[in-house]
């Protein structure tokens, strides 16, 4: 046996052991301090049999009785489980404290009303069948392995959302190889170009596809004296909403942010609350160094040097463009 045909029976072996403790068949695992991770009423015999009939034949529960999945888009399932980023990474669970890969994905659709199969194999065939990574969509189940081991959230542009494997936690990663299969259970959402996108009618400084952070702009804006909006405009202008969205230049995640930036300001570009806070960091240097928004924008898109050299919006069609967006958006806002 080849050490991946090892590694696919081993992850099998688990997901059938996690359906088993989730119907009582048999008890859950213990962690290394010696507590269980879920206590189960023993089962009968007759659902001893049906439970490993059906971990061994990957068929899925029913799909969402409530008929939620209907109303609801990638962009609220992307949303839903961005929730659970940092969490450990905790086997058999679906619960805040701890997920594993399937446990994310059943807890991010779960918290919008949509019931799915707790194990990856049973995920892997719900919904339908997306035919390639080309053609997915945030909020698709990308699955590993055939019986599937592994379960993911895509985001977009080539990046999931994951609960990856003991010792780890939820978090973003690349899509570093390709998916046995893409299932979709919603429908895309409402954001630009088929993009991660939200509600346009939120509260004070909602704007388009960002709508959903507007809690992290308000504490970031007052936290940093901003003008309420700023952080709203500039995410809508940069990324649409995308926390995967990446530039031609190399920019990244929601507030498109330079590698070499977000580690000058110590924060992750790819999670959302890090990168609004870097953002706004960045914005309020620049309101106390040029002394207006315009030209705080104008640093923010071209860099600090190119308003100094230029003593005000640099001649860049791009920068002029940025700023002229951002400052609507922002008026759209007051109004």
């Amino acid at each position: 046996m080849t050490a991946m045909s090892m590694d696919a029976t081993l992850a099998r072996i688990s997901e059938i052991q996690a359906r088993m403790v989730a119907v009582g068949v048999v008890a859950p695992p213990r962690t290394a301090i010696g507590t269980v991770v879920s206590a189960s009423a023993p089962a009968t015999g007759a659902t001893f049999a049906a439970a490993l009939s059906g971990a061994q034949s990957g068929s899925a529960s029913s799909l969402d009785p409530t008929g939620a999945a209907g109303a609801a888009t990638g962009t609220q399932v992307v949303a839903s489980a961005e929730k659970y980023l940092g969490v450990p990474y905790v086997f058999g669970s679906a619960t805040p404290a701890g997920l594993d890969c399937s446990g994310l994905v059943q807890k991010a659709y779960g918290d919008l009303g949509i019931s799915l199969p707790r194990v990856a194999a049973d995920q892997a065939h719900a919904g339908t069948a997306v035919p390639s990574l080309d053609q997915a969509q945030p909020g698709d189940i990308l699955a590993f392995g055939d019986p599937a081991y592994h379960v993911a959230i895509y985001l977009g542009n080539n990046q999931m959302i994951a609960a990856p494997e003991p010792g780890d936690h939820v978090k973003i990663q690349s899509v570093y190889q390709t998916p046995t299969s893409i299932r979709r259970i919603v429908g895309p959402g409402s954001g630009p170009s088929g993009l991660i996108g939200g509600s346009t009618n939120g509260g004070a400084g909602s704007i388009g596809g960002v709508a959903r952070y507007d809690s992290l702009f308000a504490q970031n804006e007052s936290r940093y004296r901003l003008p309420t909006g700023l952080l709203a405009a500039v995410a809508q202008t940069e990324s649409g909403g995308n926390i995967a969205a990446v530039s031609p230049a190399g920019a990244q995640g929601l507030m498109q942010l330079m590698p070499s930036t977000a580690q000058g300001l110590g924060v992750n570009p790819w999670d959302p609350a890090q990168a609004v806070q870097g953002a706004a960091q960045l914005l309020s240097g620049y309101l106390s160094r040029f002394g207006s928004v315009p030209l705080a924008l104008a640093a923010y898109n071209a860099g600090p040097g190119a308003v100094e050299q230029y003593g005000g919006v640099p001649p860049f069609t791009e920068t002029q463009n940025y700023v002229a967006k951002i400052t609507g958006l922002l008026a759209g806002v007051a109004a």
